[in-house]
């Protein structure tokens, strides 16, 4: 028997919805500001315009007079279909057929009528373009329309699992139930489940769930958990209202003292022995922890002698209390406090204790956390490293059959920030592993003529980067081999797209490829700016590389712009010091930004008498938090101490990347560079 639930409420939400996609889908996509370290972002909209910026025609890569004339008729068409002027349209449409971005007019033209159920043509659609961006978002589009005519048959036929919208996943278990599934019932919990509120498209689905039985306490429980610790106060209030009287009290308890953490100093409403109870208990102490923890950690000495906690209750609560002392200054007794709990190692915690001990110089006590990190971490090349250069200030010979000089020997193997340091202790040379894959011509045409792969170029010949990076991203993301990946990665390189080649071969896990993921653009003004400022050009190349992977048009949420990612700020004072003209526009210009972002650095390394160390860190951190960095005089750290305690993870990971890169650059360019100079290698910081 086929169900039939209530049209209007569905049909509502999902025309408003499909509106709203074929309104974004159509709309010209602005090229996205994204970090560098980071893939593009997701997105829902799909271009059918191309950019007006000018085109960037690659120097190696010509352009017939044929796909000239085909761009020409390319914007002709998307006129004419804006216009409504769809006989002008199907004239010029033949005259693309060979063009890479037909499939987008394609896409703006049947989405305008998929209200009419053009099932054929659509069928037809997804035939000539399978695996493509345009295909899986027609795709959403279609399952939609057929949604709101609840053609559930044709719903089922043309639903693909492998999407990944929660709203399509509940309209097709809405599909299944319509045509005599019931068995679909059994996967609404985990749809149901979680921190939020679902589309109403779901509602139908929930509320048979409901009918069928398979709503428990404990599910309503575990939901109104999850919505307060997300803070959707209006769904955890909701959900209040489904549970019995009994139920509503501890998660009504549960909603105060997340909103009110000062309730934990109130044991008395905390008494009942319950589990609810339990989580009510460890809710409120890490709320409350993380402005008192001090405070935090003498309440739980109180709380803790309930009976009824888990082990691993216990754990969890002790754990967030020590890493919040920690945060707050207050190391002596977050070691107290986890040198009581000997099962307590977790990696973070363990590492925090490590670098606490290190800014101390206590290498004994460093030692002792050490030996408590979990194996897989004491394996790490950070680790590793640590464990032979505290074994060497202790004088210790030997740990678990090896001597300072095996841990490394052991890392010094490695291309990698600790790897250098190892190389310098041992005085041997870097390993600076480059063994390009061994690809056929066969795979490396394969891929570039991958119809994915070529879309991209042409937006990103054509000055579309949001539309490059969209296509580029969710084609070689469906790649299938490592060799294929390395060789898009290849492909991006030789077109000058090198933000992208750099991503390419991060994701494909193939480390061994330095010319790809270590280019050497701009050549002419990284040597310009060097000679004028006597900066060494690996030091350019290396910040150049971790700000912006060489993208020039790099843009920062926080409004740092180019290819060394400068402030207008500090490139309006730089450049006045410098007696240089400067305009905003020009940190979009190489030569400018390199001059510019170069000079910067120069006046950094001069603040820091020369020490890239500090340098690299002012670059990152600003020089304010730098100077506040660097101890006292009785207090000074090595150098690999200091760098390994930089508070902020960012930073500290920043300056162990520029100071490898640099080494790395070094070698790309046939020269030979020092880790760390003998100058910064003697001074105590």
């Amino acid at each position: 028997m086929h169900v039939r639930f209530p049209y209007s409420l569905l049909a509502k939400s999902l025309l408003l919805s499909l509106l709203i996609v074929s309104y974004a889908h159509a709309a010209t996509t602005k090229p996205a500001n994204q970090k560098h370290s980071k893939a593009p972002a997701k997105q829902s909209q799909v271009s059918a315009k191309q950019s007006q910026a000018p085109v960037k025609q690659l120097p190696d890569v010509p352009v017939s007079s044929a796909r000239k004339a085909e761009r020409l008729y390319y914007v002709e068409a998307q006129a004419a279909l804006d216009k409504k002027q769809f006989s002008r349209y199907r004239e010029l449409l033949p005259k693309l057929k060979n063009y890479p971005l037909v499939a987008y007019l394609e896409y703006q033209e049947l989405g305008e009528r998929l209200m009419t159920l053009p099932t054929k043509e659509v069928e037809q659609f997804f035939n000539r373009y399978p695996d493509a961006y345009v295909s899986e978002r027609m795709r959403h589009r279609w399952l939609r329309a057929l949604a709101i005519k609840e053609l559930w048959s044709e719903y089922r036929r043309f639903y693909d699992s492998n999407l990944t919208d929660p709203e399509l996943a509940c309209l097709n278990l809405r599909a299944r139930l319509a045509t005599g599934d019931k068995t679909a019932l059994k996967e609404v919990e985990v749809l149901w489940n979680i921190e939020k509120q679902q589309s109403t498209a779901c509602e139908p689905v929930f509320k048979e769930w409901k009918n069928a039985g398979y709503l428990t306490p404990a599910l309503l429980w575990s939901r109104h958990q999850k919505a307060v610790k997300a803070d959707e106060i209006s769904l955890a209030a909701s959900l209040l209202q489904e549970m019995s009287p009994t139920q509503q009290v501890p998660a009504l308890l549960y909603e105060n003292i997340a909103q009110n953490p000062r309730l934990i100093l109130q044991p008395e409403h905390f008494k009942t022995q319950t589990p609810e109870t339990r989580v009510s208990i460890a809710l409120g102490l890490e709320k409350y922890a993380q402005t008192d923890a001090q405070e935090a950690a003498l309440l739980w000495k109180i709380y803790s002698n309930r009976s009824d906690f888990t082990e691993d209750e216990r754990l969890n609560i002790s754990y967030t209390i020590a890493r919040q002392l920690l945060r707050q200054d207050h190391g002596k007794e977050a070691e107290q406090m986890v040198a009581a709990i000997p099962n307590l190692s977790r990696p973070d915690l363990m590492e925090a204790l490590i670098r606490e001990a290190l800014l101390q110089r206590d290498w004994e006590k460093a030692y002792r956390w050490v030996l408590r990190l979990p194996a897989d971490s004491k394996k790490t090349e950070r680790w590793t490293y640590w464990q032979g250069r505290i074994m060497e200030e202790l004088k210790i010979k030997e740990l678990e059959g090896k001597s300072s000089k095996d841990f490394y020997t052991n890392v010094a193997n490695t291309r990698s920030f600790y790897g250098f340091l190892a190389s310098d202790k041992l005085g041997i040379e870097y390993s600076l592993l480059d063994k390009p894959l061994n690809i056929s011509k066969e795979v490396l045409n394969k891929v570039e003529n991958n119809p994915g792969i070529q879309r991209a170029r042409e937006f990103y010949l054509t000055g579309n980067l949001a539309a490059a990076n969209r296509e580029w991203t969710f084609t070689t993301n469906r790649l299938p081999t490592t060799e294929e990946m390395v060789a898009a990665g290849r492909i991006a390189d030789r077109w000058g797209w090198y933000r992208q080649a750099i991503q390419t071969m991060q994701d494909s896990d193939y480390w061994d490829e330095l010319s790809v993921r270590f280019p050497i653009p701009f050549h002419e003004h990284v040597k310009a700016a060097s000679q004028q400022t006597s900066i060494d050009p690996h030091f350019v190349y290396a910040i150049t590389k971790q700000e912006s992977a060489f993208n020039i048009d790099a843009k920062s949420p926080v409004g740092a712009m180019g290819l060394m990612q400068l402030m207008p700020t500090t490139a309006k004072s730089t450049a006045k010091k410098a007696g240089l003209i400067y305009r905003p526009q020009d940190l979009l210009l190489a030569e400018k930004n390199i001059a510019l972002g170069s000079r910067y650095l120069e006046q950094l390394l001069n603040s820091f008498s020369g020490n890239r160390i500090l340098a690299a860190a002012a670059y990152n951190a600003g020089p304010s938090r730098v100077r506040q960095w660097l101890n006292k005089d009785d207090n000074k750290l090595p150098y690999d101490v200091w760098i390994e305690t930089i508070p902020y993870k960012e930073t500290r990971l920043y300056v162990q990347n520029v100071l490898s890169f640099a080494v790395i650059y070094a070698y790309r360019t046939g020269s030979k560079q020092p880790f760390i100079t003998p100058q910064e290698a003697t001074k105590t910081l």
